[in-house]
């Protein structure tokens, strides 16, 4: 069998690695890796992959950074989920450092969740394949992100950033599917014009691409600019290449799967957002919030993640219900363990009983929300008014925000401060004025005795050997306090 075959495949330095899949723990020293290892088997290809390797999945779980770890790919697969991808790793830091694999991958090998494919981001042909090398044992394909839209992976210069550079990807992909012993695949977002978005993606199928996710948005679609994902692109893309495509945007409920199959034409949808407000989505239920919050907690337990990944689960699925009972929302921000995050969940259970037990025979749920807020349901993203788009498209999250209130609207993270200490204010005018260092014109401290601020007044103490009790400077007292002890040895 192909995992006996991978089980059996040796590393540059000719040790044995463990099945994957098999529970073993990964090896106590890692090998260094060969770009030029052997294979001992052909690996599949195109259809062949897709209907063998995966299963021919078809309801497919995102990479989503800090939301698709082990424990929440095995509540979707228990739910609908044919495949999962892993958060999306950094290749150079899964190349240097052994914490990172082990914390990202090695630790979380579990029978129950494959087919896996491991997702990593690049803009290094030699070290995207190190990174692959290292991951391939322990997954089903290496998958290269060119989808990711935020400003991280624009510093970073990787994701959706790097769709300009065709000759870069072709080397990257090329390279990875020669060396590797599982296929390589692609998540791409599309060009506005649907011409280049074809052969964009003719180019990576020519590259050694074995399977392509297309996400129907351009880099631009992001945050309160998504809008609507186009399935023409994706069509386009579908007809236009011969290996599995997969589409990605605009999937709330099993019904939209199911249609975008329909009018695209691809083998499998993914979905990111609608998967996290009800992971039940691919068996086309909408469960009480409760229930997949309480199984999700139970399998945490088994296989533990950080907590600030468990707050942001619990934070979609009780949504709607925190838009209701907004105590809670505070209480379930500042709990420290596991244990009390479960004590937040159980008591918004309770109050969603309460809720439940005073609705009246045909009333509607409030807030125009296709069910009650304690059911799982699709949260749908507000968007920037229509008259932004009139004035020129593509508007910037300060724009948006002085278009909507002016700067009487606080942001988010302000308001937070606010609630922490209601007396704050974050008026210009009504700051207290400092007195300004006489050198640098930053706030001089209040007792210095040079009437300069910590920085100025530490380097001039220094220069005259003075001491400054304000700022707590004493090079005087303590050359003193040296030249009397060396007195005091000399005489001894």
């Amino acid at each position: 069998s192909k995992c006996v075959a991978i089980g059996l495949r040796r590393s540059g330095l000719g040790e044995v690695r463990a099945a994957p899949g098999s529970g073993a723990p990964p090896p106590a020293a890692e090998p260094p890796v060969s770009l030029f290892s052997v294979r001992t088997m052909p690996k599949l290809q195109g259809f062949e992959f897709w209907s063998r390797t995966l299963g021919g999945a078809r309801h497919v779980v995102a990479p989503m950074v800090d939301q698709s770890e082990l424990a929440w790919r095995l509540l979707s697969r228990r739910h609908g989920a044919q495949l999962c991808y892993t958060p999306m790793l950094h290749a150079q830091v899964f190349v240097r450092d052994a914490n990172y694999r082990k914390d990202n991958l090695y630790c979380e090998v579990c029978p129950e969740d494959r087919p896996l494919i491991v997702q990593f981001c690049a803009n290094d042909p030699e070290v995207f394949v190190q990174a692959a090398l290292l991951a391939q044992d322990y997954c089903d394909a290496i998958d290269l992100n060119l989808g990711c839209p935020q400003m991280i992976a624009k510093r970073g210069h990787y994701g959706a950033f790097l769709q300009e550079e065709w000759d870069l990807l072709q080397r990257m992909i090329l390279l990875a599917h020669e060396k590797l012993s599982v296929p390589v695949t692609c998540k791409i977002r599309v060009f506005p014009e649907i011409d280049k978005t074809v052969k964009y993606a003719q180019m990576l199928e020519k590259a050694g691409c074995q399977l392509l996710t297309v996400h129907g948005r351009t880099k631009e679609q992001k945050g309160p600019l998504s809008g609507t994902a186009s399935w023409e692109h994706i069509k386009a893309v579908r007809k236009a290449v011969t290996i599995p495509v997969f589409a990605n945007g605009n999937i709330q409920c099993l019904q939209d799967v199911e249609r975008c199959i329909q009018d695209t034409g691809v083998q499998g949808v993914m979905s990111a957002e609608g998967n996290l407000h009800n992971p039940a989505l691919f068996e086309g239920r909408s469960p009480a919030v409760w229930e997949l919050a309480e199984e999700y907690l139970d399998i945490v337990r088994q296989h533990p993640c950080p907590l600030s990944y468990v707050r942001a689960h619990l934070f979609k699925l009780w949504h709607h219900t925190l838009q209701v009972h907004q105590q809670l929302r505070e209480e379930l921000a500042k709990v420290k363990t596991l244990e009390g995050i479960a004590a937040v969940s159980q008591e918004l259970k309770l109050r969603c009983q309460e809720d439940m037990s005073r609705q009246k025979e045909g009333e509607k749920p409030a807030g125009g929300l296709p069910f009650f807020h304690w059911i799982c349901q699709p949260y749908f993203r507000p968007g920037p008014r229509e008259g932004s788009r009139e004035n020129g498209g593509a508007r910037s999250k300060r724009a948006l925000e002085e278009e909507e209130g002016g700067t009487d609207v606080l942001s988010k993270n302000k308001q937070k401060k606010q609630l922490r200490n209601p007396h704050k204010t974050f008026d210009p005018s009504l700051k207290p004025k400092y007195a300004k260092c006489d050198q640098c014109g930053n706030p001089k401290g209040n007792r210095c005795v040079f009437n300069l601020c910590r920085g100025c007044c530490k380097k001039r103490a220094f220069r005259e050997a003075a001491d400054c009790p304000g700022h707590g400077l004493l090079f005087k007292t303590k050359l003193e306090k040296s030249l009397a002890w060396k007195g005091a040895q000399s005489r001894l």
